[in-house]
């Protein structure tokens, strides 16, 4: 029954042996999960993987392995399980028409949002569900999980539905990019290669045919000559967004990420959230105890690198433009100053934005983005990033 899961998993380049996959089926034998598609997914990750390194692998691996697991009904599971219906629903949650959200009014800005949210920390003695004003569940009050306000502070939900949250009161993880993607067509790094510059210097030594050749043939016998070895001379320093709005761009990333790292010798990589602020990371596991202050990067990479950034600049304009703005946290200065520090200091600097051209000018942080980077935005298209790497080569 799980030796095409096991394929799938050999074929992703996962190293599973035949030992760690007989000690899945005894776990399944055993009844350690049972109707548990979480709890099934854990234990064939910590049977099957040994490098943490391979997580993202295996998650594709197990998602095309059982894609279609995800449509089971939660009639399909009251009829396999005998538990109340009520156990498996969202109590009270409301679903508004497009009218009745067009009545619901924002409190009228972000310090006004804050402050409110502070009383209310202070006032509240209990659990709200449906309401409109205290922090809590399935109501139209800007503070809590699961209702709708078109401007509020999301805390307790496991994911984003209207995106209208302009912070979130919750600790995410998020994947690393994987870098290794075996692309299936050379486009992208041809598209690339307009940004690589050659140049001759190093200690290392290469042949030079066309020199041998030459000396030999006017001297009558060989003579081999030699030269510096011939290096990518470009240096990029590549900014990546991820999580978030970013989720269904992961595999247009991927190809883009693997692409560079396979073109560029040179090439330097961290991630950050929505926008630039006084932190960044280089592995997503770890951004909140591992974070790279920003000062760093900023005083370690000469102006002569190429700054990259890569994100869809989808977010609240509080982000942008205010302290404490922050989607996840809270910011001393605005995302903007820092987005302005980071173009000073690497003149040649360039926005890759993974959505259609088209609907930029429909997202207020997207047009504001454009502005701060005086128009050097591209779409992550072939044509957007040929037109981006002839900039950034003027």
């Amino acid at each position: 029954m799980f030796l095409p899961f096991f394929q799938a998993l050999r074929g992703a380049g996962i190293p599973v042996s035949l030992r760690e996959y007989l000690t899945f089926l005894e776990g399944m034998s055993a009844g350690l999960v049972t109707y548990d598609i979480e709890g099934f997914y854990y234990l064939a990750r910590t049977s099957m993987v040994k490098d943490e390194r391979m997580i993202d692998r295996f998650d594709r691996a197990f998602a095309t392995a059982f894609e279609g697991l995800d449509a089971i009904t939660p009639d399909d599971v009251l009829n396999a399980v005998d538990l109340p219906e009520d156990w498996l629903r969202r109590m009270a949650e409301k679903h508004l028409t497009p009218e009745e959200k067009a009545e619901i009014e924002a409190l009228g800005g972000f310090e006004a949002l804050m402050e409110t949210l502070k009383q209310r920390l202070a006032e509240q003695q209990g659990r709200h569900q449906g309401g409109s004003k205290w922090i809590g569940t399935a109501g139209t009050s800007p503070f809590g999980a699961y209702g709708y306000n078109p401007e509020g502070i999301r805390i307790g939900q496991d994911k984003s539905r209207h995106q209208r949250a302009v912070k979130v009161w919750d600790r995410r993880d998020f994947a690393n990019l994987d870098g290794d993607v075996q692309l299936g067509t050379r486009n992208i790094k041809m598209a690339l290669r307009r940004l690589r510059q050659w140049a001759r210097d190093g200690a290392h030594d290469e042949l030079d045919l066309g020199g041998t050749i030459r000396a030999t043939a006017q001297k009558g016998y060989l003579d081999v000559q030699t030269r510096p070895e011939r290096r990518n001379a470009v240096k990029v320093l590549l900014f990546l967004d991820v999580g978030g709005s970013m989720d269904p761009h992961i595999k247009l990333v991927e190809d883009l990420f693997s692409a560079a790292r396979s073109e560029f010798r040179q090439l330097e990589y961290f991630y950050f959230h929505n926008c630039l602020y006084e932190g960044v990371w280089r592995d997503n596991r770890r951004r909140w105890s591992e974070k790279i202050p920003t000062w760093d990067i900023l005083n370690t990479y000469g102006s002569d690198y190429r700054c990259i950034f890569v994100g869809d600049a989808a977010m609240s304009p509080y982000e942008i433009a205010y302290p404490g703005g922050a989607n996840e946290h809270w910011n001393e200065e605005a995302g903007q100053t820092w987005l302005t520090r980071a173009r000073a200091q690497w003149p040649a600097n360039l926005w890759v934005n993974p959505v259609p051209e088209s609907r930029w000018p429909y997202t207020q942080s997207t047009q504001m983005i454009v502005q701060i980077f005086d128009g050097q935005m591209v779409p992550m298209t072939l044509e957007g990033l040929d037109r981006g790497m002839r900039a950034l080569t003027r």
